[in-house]
């Protein structure tokens, strides 16, 4: 078990697209809505908390990405066809400059 997770909620839609991707199985009742757990690792959390500082994380280790990463996490998902995906939806979803105030150098 993964020190992370991400709760990804799901409509019928996405819940029947992933059913027939054969992830079904991972398909269960969070937070009393239908939808799958992505586990992350603390060094992914930490990016995570950098790009989205509004990001909370529960007693249990769990958080919630605003909608648009959701839908993002969602696509990658579908497109590799596994929950194993943080490796690779890091890379969209980590924005290093988040948070800090842009420079310019004056020449």
């Amino acid at each position: 078990m993964a020190d992370y997770c991400i709760n990804v909620f799901l409509n019928q839609e996405q819940e029947k697209k992933l059913q027939d991707l054969g992830l079904g199985d991972n398909i269960k009742e969070i937070q009393g809505k239908r939808g799958v757990q992505v586990a992350m690792s603390e060094k992914d959390q930490k990016k995570l908390k950098k790009s989205f500082p509004d990001l909370e994380f529960s007693a249990s280790n769990e958080c919630v990405l605003p909608e648009q990463s959701q839908l993002t996490l969602l696509d990658i998902i579908f497109n590799v066809k596994s929950l194993d995906v943080m490796k690779f939806a890091i890379t969209k979803l980590y924005n290093p400059l988040a948070g800090k105030a842009l420079r310019s150098k004056v020449y």
